[in-house]
């Protein structure tokens, strides 16, 4: 199967690869996907490309942060001063000792220390793990760090304010091991010997530990998923055969997306690395009060390409409908707009485009793609845009894709280069992570956007876990419904979860998003929720899609309970279980004034 790289009618020109695939029909069921053309040569180690850009564009800004004073001006690191603090970052870092059995630890946010510590680790060979802020400054047991300090035993512990991280550090940094801090990092990279630095390059080879990035799965302490340079570096060449318009120009990113999660730390910072590009760390999120740094950083820079998760789409789109002048900057040079861990609701994808035709006379490309942290992370791209909110494109050059029945679902399984090895430390996890072929075993259900055109690739068909049955028998499609609601819903609804298991009717448990709900009261979200669980109902095509009750939480979903992300995504299976009583509560006879009924 073939489809030509080309633009859609209306929409601004830029580079694209082929949505090509192979297929091939297995006697048990089932599917081979691949794209019939080869991966290009890529790097053996990531900072080559540092190398690289510091040799042909030494000046270029490769990392830029607002300063800490009261005037925010940017401040810059270029290519060249990139490599020079990363040979002498290196050093030190192997003076002390470290290693992949006794890593660095970054407990910080997004900065360009975070990134010079990160790239030096890469540079001469030492493992080091990025761990979420959340897990040090959000939780209040700091269960979660300890477990995962006592996992990867590091020999250093970066944090970027001691006084911020004091109780994370007592409570889960054992004694004796060195923590290094932002008021110390001057004196830590002081120029020194550097004579092991090259040696240490040299020795880096493809099936390095890069890093580990944690995951906490569907339940459970987080898993510690090994990436290679050989991952890292065959992922971004994947990226750039799918999307040749990065090569065209060096990409532009304003970018939030944390660094400890493989879409900031692996996609988008790897793909300004490999291509030359210029990252603007954004210390702004799609909350109240943050959000307006985006905005102000978006004001002065415009990307060529915009990465966000749908949240972030959905904070900023009335910023961008109330300002003209942010709009044309926003669009001036905007290349692809690509969204990501979550199913862009399409009245989001409706408003861009027409905002963007306001603002250039253009529509800017959506494209999107599926991943996850074992697949480095890009496994599939939309990379001839999407067709439609929720489609998730082919399996990029390099990567053999698996369609495996499971019940009445098809899990996708990915194996190639860009696959993780395994789990740190728990081989019991990685051993159930592949198939009896060596596919990577994800979880999730796709399904062909058409079955009749292969080429327009496939959808999100929800995980093939979370499913249930009613007490009918009828199966209960999870992932699709939830899109569906979400969608309906959106932007009052940041989530729901799916309840009905062993029952006969099925329920929703709803989480508000609180940008949207700001000014808006109680009753009036109330009386919202009426009215769109009640025309859902009247849609639906029976009770595997029709929810009848739903409760709105008062209480946020819980980071230490694994609930939720620290991107904001809602874990479906510990919601269910740390709120029991709530699921039951929601089927109560009669129900209660807190539970909509619909009616229909």
């Amino acid at each position: 199967m073939n489809a030509a790289a080309m633009n859609p009618a209306g929409a601004r020109e830029v580079a694209l690869g082929t949505a090509d695939v192979r297929i091939d029909h297995r006697a048990d069921g089932s599917i081979l996907l691949r794209s019939p053309h080869p991966l290009s040569a890529y790097p053996e180690k990531l900072t080559e490309r540092l190398l690289h850009w510091a040799r042909e564009a030494p000046e270029r800004t490769f990392i830029a942060q607002r300063s800490g004073d009261a005037a925010g001006e940017w401040r810059r690191l270029s290519y060249g001063d990139a490599h020079q603090r990363v040979r002498s970052i290196g050093q030190a870092l192997l003076d002390c000792g470290l290693s992949q059995e006794r890593p660095l630890a970054i407990l910080s946010d997004n900065d360009i220390e975070h990134a010079l510590l990160a790239l030096a680790c890469l540079h001469v060979g030492i493992a080091y793990v990025p761990v979420s802020s959340a897990y040090s400054l959000v939780s209040t047991d700091h269960a979660k760090l300890k477990y995962v300090i006592g996992l990867l035993t590091p020999g250093l512990v970066y944090a970027t304010d001691r006084a911020r991280f004091a109780k994370a550090i007592a409570a889960a940094v054992p004694v004796g091991t060195e923590v290094l801090t932002g008021s110390e990092f001057i004196s830590f990279e002081r120029a020194k010997d550097s004579s092991r630095v090259d040696e240490a390059y040299a020795a880096v080879g493809p099936d390095t530990i890069a890093k580990f990035l944690l995951t906490s799965g569907s339940t459970g302490q987080p898993k510690a998923v090994i990436n290679t340079q050989r991952m890292l570096c065959s992922n971004q060449q994947m990226i750039a055969q799918a999307l040749p318009s990065l090569g065209a120009a060096p990409p532009v990113l304003v970018d939030w997306l944390p660094w400890n999660h493989t879409a900031g730390g692996n996609h988008n910072l790897g793909l300004v690395l490999f291509h030359g590009g210029t990252l603007y760390i954004d210390e702004g999120k799609p909350v109240p009060g943050l959000i307006e740094t985006t905005v102000r950083n978006l004001r002065e820079i415009a990307p060529t390409i915009y990465i966000n998760v749908p949240r972030g789409f959905e904070a900023l789109l009335p910023y961008l409908r109330d300002d003209s002048a942010l709009r044309k900057v926003f669009f001036s040079r905007l290349g692809l707009l690509q969204y990501a861990g979550a199913v862009l609701p399409q009245p989001v994808w409706k408003a861009y485009e027409d905002l963007a035709v306001d603002a250039c006379g253009k529509r800017i490309l959506w494209i999107t793609g599926y991943g996850a942290t074992e697949t480095a992370p890009s496994a599939m791209y939309t990379n001839q845009g999407a067709a439609r909110a929720g489609t998730v494109g082919l399996p990029l050059n390099g990567l053999e894709m698996k369609l495996a029945p499971v019940g009445d679902k098809l899990e996708a399984r990915f194996r190639g280069p860009s696959i993780t090895p395994g789990y740190w430390r728990q081989p019991e996890l990685t051993i159930t992570a592949f198939d009896e072929e060596g596919y990577y075993r994800t979880g999730d259900a796709m399904r062909f956007a058409d079955p009749a055109d292969p080429r327009l690739g496939f959808e999100f068909d929800g995980r093939t876990t979370e499913d249930f049955k009613l007490t009918t028998g009828t199966w209960v499609s999870v992932g699709p419904l939830r899109a569906k609601i979400n969608t309906a819903c959106s932007p009052l609804v940041q989530d729901v979860v799916i309840t009905g298991h062993d029952r006969d009717q099925l329920g929703a448990l709803v989480f508000r998003n609180v940008i949207a709900c700001r000014d808006l009261g109680a009753d009036a979200l109330r009386a919202h929720l009426q009215t769109t669980f009640e025309r859902l109902a009247r849609e639906s095509t029976g009770s595997s899609t029709r929810v009848v009750r739903a409760m709105i939480m008062e209480v946020p979903a819980s980071i230490d309970a694994s609930e939720v992300t620290d991107k904001g995504s809602i874990n479906q299976r510990a919601v269910l279980k740390n709120r029991a009583a709530l699921v039951e509560e929601l089927y109560s006879e009669p129900p209660g004034p807190n539970i909509i009924v619909s009616s229909t």
